[in-house]
């Protein structure tokens, strides 16, 4: 909260130096681990820090202000997160330092909060949005990684091209609304136009957010091969989506199938995206998405399969 704080400031570098460090460090590595550690003692004592990091409100503030944002973001001491999703968990729940920082009425000297609660400087930072905090993907680098991928799948239409489990089902959905190539954010069209004009494409199932398919996608962490929609944590959801469909099609990771045979297999095990993309979660959560919270079969699957299975049906060879 102190790093959203100074950079509603207004100054480009906060100038706290922790702050400074911290910031720096999550615009360096967006996904690197972060632990939340506060003095609670109790069943938590293994993971006390110590009082020599806090400000000098003194400890009972401390403990009472760490336990206020735990609170609301739902997390326990001791939890491990990564960044950006601590980030995102932050500015969507915390809307205020109001009752966590300073309070309304000053009981005490010792209960005076932080000369800084009624700045405005948090919640101005907060409107700033988790851009001023982690940097989006720039246009110049998606535009260079969706050139790049396209001619290496288009390369390895013998040797198998790398996609993930579900964004088969996704293509689908995609090819139902409308969707045709040249598409910005994935290059599922792409593939599509691709295998119904040869349906004989090798196509090869991977694990993970892999380049060929997803290099352009706004929300891919390149350096992790990962997903990190869903405020920074869709690699959950895409994961089990993957291994939903791994399972309904009898198959593993590293399968590789002509294109055509594998999508005769979706239209005849996936008739409806409930079973792969339905989650009952309550919103926000890191298990939460649109796909995940419809209660039906998504219209543009159901017309994008009925679609695609007369277009494969057309080729002599997919049979």
């Amino acid at each position: 909260m102190c790093a959203v704080c100074s950079i509603g400031k207004g100054s480009s570098e906060p100038k706290d130096e922790k702050m400074k460090r911290l910031l720096d460090a999550v615009r360096k590595n967006s996904d690197a681990p972060v632990t939340l550690r506060c003095n609670v003692g109790d069943v938590f004592t293994f993971q006390d820090p110590g009082t020599e990091d806090d400000t000098p409100e003194g400890a009972e503030f401390n403990r009472r202000r760490d336990l206020e944002v735990l609170l609301r973001l739902n997390f326990v001491p001791g939890v491990t997160v990564t960044a950006r999703i601590l980030f995102n968990r932050l500015l969507d729940r915390i809307e205020t330092v109001s009752g966590i920082c300073g309070y309304d009425a000053t009981t005490s000297d010792v209960w005076k909060g932080c000369p800084m609660a009624k700045s405005g400087n948090y919640e101005r930072g907060r409107k700033m949005g988790i851009t001023s905090i982690i940097a989006p993907r720039s246009m110049e680098e998606l535009e260079k990684e969706k050139k790049e991928s396209l001619e290496a799948m288009y390369g390895a239409r013998k040797t198998g091209i790398r996609v993930r489990p579900h964004i088969l089902v996704c293509a689908v959905c995609q090819y139902g609304s409308g969707v045709r190539p040249p598409y910005r954010e994935d290059n599922l069209p792409e593939l599509l136009q691709l295998v119904l004009k040869e349906p004989d494409t090798l196509i090869t199932l991977a694990e993970g957010a892999d380049w060929m398919m997803c290099a352009p996608c706004p929300n891919q962490a390149p350096e992790l091969n990962a997903c990190v929609n869903v405020k920074g944590s869709g690699g959950l959801t895409n994961q089990l989506r993957d291994l939903r469909t791994l399972q309904k099609l009898g198959l593993t990771y590293g399968a590789t199938m002509r294109a055509g045979e594998l999508y005769k297999l979706i239209f005849e095990r996936i008739p409806s995206t409930l079973d792969i993309c339905r989650f009952e979660s309550p919103s926000p959560s890191v298990w939460w998405d649109d796909c995940g919270a419809r209660t039906t079969n998504n219209e543009s699957y159901e017309k994008g399969r009925e679609m695609l299975m007369r277009e494969f049906s057309r080729h002599p060879s997919v049979t």
